[in-house]
């Protein structure tokens, strides 16, 4: 029997062998093969991924090629480490997935891309053409499933067009605003092996355009002048400044005009606290009493009131899409193209004009709002410094800042305990912030934690969680540990869905309202602990700033994640939540 089973290694190993040797035949290319040599071109150079009987041949494809591959406990978070690489790295992300569940969990991954603008290419195998329709081992209606949340969806039809249809949904995930491609491939697509000439294969960097358009040269110029009359200006800078890399130009117009600078999304962090052009407690203020305000970069959406509470005389809004321009309410006018192009053509404009003595007035106007600024903060500092318990979860999220350093990329993950942080947590440089976007998703924690490590290994990575959200996705804690990229766990634990729950009781009142929010008391401390690393449990708020330093110095010293669970007081909740702003 022992023989036997020899045998048939012995024939295995020397199958294996024949097809290792045809396939390093430099005439020879397989599917999977193609899809690498396309991703090298349009310089991806990690995968996240959860294996599949599908997509093997694109694993083997990347070991070829040098492309790093990620693999992950669930492909939720495949997909968000996708669009956390996109982010950090300002390239194309890249999630690959088998077909049926592993499409489908990636789902919530992909359209958090969607709504955030984040580029990221989605690959998902699918049953062979030989079998089509025929009912196969995960088959499902991927391409129809994807073509809401992403930007083009299609199926690779054929082996020959297989790097084709890469580049193509590449070039599309960068046109107009980023988002999202999906593309499926069918396995006998991806296993069939073709003679290299066949092969439709675009050359690097030869198959899409720049995207840097500065739109109507006309309109620069009408800005230009808007901004150097303007006494009372103000600049909202969102998402696509850093996606499209448009901070340094961004910050160059607000100090070569002096005007007021706010931001939101992944524009927080441009500037540093402190920075004389940087605001953040002052902006309904700021937008009531301005006389020009242009909106660069996100749209009219909840997080913006529709746009309905400005009634700024002069509204100019600048955006990579179109349909963005001028959408839920009407603008004087709008710039289509790239932010960071755009910026600088103004800036360049406005330097040339002559001084009219109105820069005077937009420096008293900008020192009349830093004091504003400082006024607010006291305010708040009674809640900053609380000593009640249980825990106040302002108090979290001043001691979180406190806590940050020049080279912390701050991650939130959850409901009001992370609505709560934004109250506090001021990133000290671009790219060290990182949320979930306009779907509100929770879970995104990990996935972005792991990518934020491998773009930029030489950063500390710390996400706070709520108690729910970290539920969702902590198991790929291990995978952050498997790949030498352990990070900082904080949790803001109520032990419920608390950002709901406010609005159920004050709904239903507190006997109806509990109902489906409240979770288990769970000492998430040893969670960290079980996968080697460093765990703790904080009741107190005097503790929480040591407990975070100890946190920091056991990952460097062990190479393992931590976790640092804060018990919060669940009766304490966010202005937004109160004021159930995101439902209005």
């Amino acid at each position: 029997m022992a023989t036997t089973t020899l045998a048939k290694q012995a024939d295995t190993t020397t199958a294996d062998d024949t097809l290792k040797a045809k396939s390093r035949d430099a005439s020879v290319v397989s599917g999977g093969h193609l899809v690498a040599r396309a991703l090298k071109a349009e310089g991806v150079d990690t995968i996240f991924t959860l294996c599949g009987g599908h997509i093997i041949d694109i694993y083997d494809g990347c070991v070829d090629e040098g492309i790093r591959i990620i693999d992950v406990r669930h492909e939720q978070v495949a997909a968000h480490a996708a669009d956390g690489y996109a982010r950090q790295t300002g390239k194309l992300g890249c999630v690959v997935t088998t077909a049926g569940p592993g499409c489908t969990n990636a789902v919530t991954g992909v359209a958090t891309a969607f709504r955030s603008e984040s580029p990221v290419l989605h690959i998902g195998g699918q049953t062979s053409l030989s079998q089509w329709k025929q009912g196969g081992l995960q088959d499902l209606p991927h391409v129809e499933m994807m073509k809401p949340i992403t930007k083009f969806a299609s199926t690779v039809m054929s082996t020959e067009r297989v790097a084709d249809m890469v580049s193509m949904a590449a070039r599309e995930a960068f046109a107009g605003a980023y988002g999202p491609a999906y593309l499926e491939i069918p396995r006998d697509v991806l296993d069939r092996e073709i003679d290299v000439s066949k092969a439709v294969v675009p050359e690097p960097g030869h198959y899409r355009a720049s995207v840097k358009s500065i739109g109507d040269p006309r309109d620069i110029e009408r800005l230009a002048d808007i901004l150097v009359n303007a006494e009372r200006p103000a600049i909202l800078f969102g998402q696509q400044v850093w996606a499209a890399r448009g901070h340094e130009e961004a910050i160059a117009l607000l100090r070569g005009l002096d005007i007021p600078g706010y931001f939101n999304g992944a524009s927080r962090g441009l500037l540093p606290p402190g920075d004389p052009h940087h605001f953040d407690r002052t902006r309904s203020q700021a937008f009531a009493k301005a006389d020009a305000i242009v909106i660069v970069g996100t749209p009219f959406d909840f997080r913006m009131g529709y746009g309905k509470r400005i009634t700024c005389p002069t509204l100019v809004q600048i955006d990579q899409d179109y349909r963005t321009v001028g959408k839920n309410r009407d603008i004087t006018f709008g710039l289509v193209g790239d932010p960071g192009a755009i910026l600088k053509a103004v800036l360049d404009a406005a330097t040339a004009r002559i001084d009219n003595g109105k820069r005077q007035l937009r420096k008293q106007w900008m020192e009349q709002l830093q004091q504003a600024e400082v006024t607010a903060t006291e305010k708040l500092m009674p809640l900053f410094k609380s000593d009640q318990s249980p825990i106040h979860p302002y108090r979290v999220a001043w001691e979180l800042n406190e806590f940050l350093t020049d080279n912390t990329i701050y991650i939130g993950d959850g409901g009001d305990v992370v609505t709560i942080s934004a109250q506090a947590v001021r990133p000290r440089g671009p790219g060290n912030w990182m949320d979930p976007g306009a779907l509100g998703s929770l879970g995104v924690g990990t996935g972005f934690a792991i990518a934020a490590g491998l773009a930029r290994p030489d950063a500390e990575v710390l996400c706070y969680y709520g108690d729910g959200s970290f539920g969702m996705t902590a198991f790929d804690m291990e995978t952050a540990n498997r790949f030498g990229v352990p990070y900082l766990a904080v949790i803001g634990n109520n032990s419920a869905m608390n950002q709901i729950r406010y609005g159920q009781i004050t709904k239903y009142g507190e006997q109806r309202g509990n109902v489906g929010n409240l979770l288990g008391d769970v000492p998430f401390g040893k969670f960290a602990e079980m996968l080697g690393g460093y765990g703790e449990e904080v009741r107190e708020a005097s503790e929480i700033q040591p407990a975070l330093q100890r946190a920091r110095e056991q990952i460097a010293k062990t190479g393992k994640s931590a976790v640092v669970n804060i018990w919060v007081d669940p009766r304490e909740y966010a202005p937004g939540t109160k004021a159930q702003t995101m439902y209005k």
